[in-house]
């Protein structure tokens, strides 16, 4: 029995370089940062930078809408609407050709809907406990993005919400690929999203020495893979993706972005915060997903890393790639983009796996910034300028990491 393939068909996004998929590509393409100075939301902070959505949700939504969601919904229902548009699935649910007991959502958050839960802190403490919002609870829990997008579009299959952390959004598209496989449904709505930029998480991940403490130029401070990095940059935003079997998609019509060739998910047992420092989990997640895909080491000629800008783990992902990938490792077209965007945690692995869509789709890596001294420990060909990758079938590897020691890898390929 042959498995059913799963290919992209939508993609979505709201990121801190654009309020859409054309936009943040494109910023992508340019080499520019989305990362500037918080204003006074940081203030009396030891940091006081942040990714932020450069297109804010509550000018996308309609207001009565808004007004019901936490900033984590909000991004992910204006990246979801993005990707269902281009996938030109609601045209098909309007025409009555599109079951909705078949369709699925996978969307994940790392943290929720922090907001909510900090501002109603706020108000109960100062104003009593009448004045808590009663929708505070659908707001901020972890699984309100994931049932926004379902009650929007319809969807009565599975409806998941995956929270590993910074693997959370990668973790989400491995998901609903699997439920297609499965054949539960035809079609998901996959990705990720989050919005924790508030003093609050901003302190935390401060005193646990995470963020970068560099006071300098804003766009210079997301530093991937440089002997100069120190942390790395929180931001905020959304992916999505439209995952569907591919005689769904083929007795449709639809455009064909990529395919999930295959997918790996691993747990380091090493650490609440750390990486393994000689990459052992993600090297078997990265593992796995070659083994899914059915793909050589060789076919894989470009990856879009985690890489977040802290010391230990762009050298532990430097280390997984070479355990798995042997020589081909060195052959490998490597973008890290949150040299531009920052970090954005459950919503990291989703944004990513669009940058690594759209560099197959149209045959470009994006650059990595910042990277002006390369640790001599991570040994790959990371990309400082645009780059091309190669024609015929070839695959991209995404990969994901978060506290908690989850890893994720997410291989796409080219359609055929």
């Amino acid at each position: 029995m042959s498995r059913i393939r799963v290919v992209v068909t939508g993609l979505g996004t709201t990121s801190p370089l654009g309020g859409d998929v054309a936009s943040t590509w494109e910023g992508l393409l340019a080499g520019r940062s989305g990362v500037r100075h918080l204003g006074d939301i940081a203030d009396g902070l030891p940091v006081t930078i942040g990714g932020v959505a450069a297109v804010d949700p509550t000018e996308v939504l309609d207001r009565v809408v808004a007004r019901r969601l936490d900033r984590s919904s909000q991004l992910a229902l204006v990246a979801a609407l993005e990707a269902w548009a281009d996938s030109g699935l609601a045209a098909a649910q309007e025409a009555g050709d599109l079951d909705s007991e078949r369709l699925g959502v996978a969307f994940a958050s790392g943290i929720g809907g922090v907001q909510t839960l900090l501002s109603n802190h706020e108000v109960l403490m100062e104003k009593g406990p009448r004045r808590v919002s009663p929708i505070a609870v659908p707001m901020l829990m972890a699984n309100a993005p994931a049932a926004t997008i379902s009650l929007r579009i319809g969807a009565r299959g599975p409806v998941n919400t995956p929270v590993s952390a910074c693997a959370s959004g990668n973790e989400a598209i491995s998901l609903a690929a699997d439920q297609i496989r499965l054949g539960r449904v035809d079609v998901a709505v996959a990705g990720g999203t989050e919005a924790a930029i508030h003093p609050l998480p901003i302190a935390a991940f401060a005193n646990m020495m995470a963020l970068s403490k560099n006071d300098g130029d804003p766009t210079t401070v997301s530093r991937p893979f440089d002997t100069g990095r120190d942390g790395f940059v929180l931001g905020e935003g959304a992916g999505a993706l439209v995952l569907e079997s591919y005689e769904h998609a083929k007795a449709r019509g639809a455009r064909i972005y990529a395919e999930v060739l295959g997918t790996g998910i691993t747990a380091d047992a090493h650490d609440i915060a750390q990486p393994d420092p000689a990459g052992r989990g993600g090297a078997r997640a990265i593992r796995l997903a070659v083994q899914d895909a059915g793909v050589a080491p060789s076919d894989i000629a470009h990856v879009n890393a985690h890489a977040t800008s802290t010391p230990q783990g762009d050298v532990a992902e430097s280390l997984m790639l070479h355990a798995v990938l042997g020589s081909a490792a060195n052959d490998l077209v490597v973008s890290a983009t949150k040299s531009m965007t920052g970090h954005l945690l459950g919503g990291a692995g989703a944004l990513e796996g669009v940058a690594t869509v759209l560099a197959l789709h149209h045959r470009t890596a994006p650059p990595t910034i910042n990277l002006d001294e390369q640790d001599p420990r991570v040994e790959l060909d990371v990309a400082t300028k645009v780059r091309d990758l190669p024609l015929g079938d070839v695959a991209a590897l995404n990969n994901s990491f978060g506290f908690g020691g989850a890893n994720v890898a997410v291989i796409f390929g080219t359609p055929s």
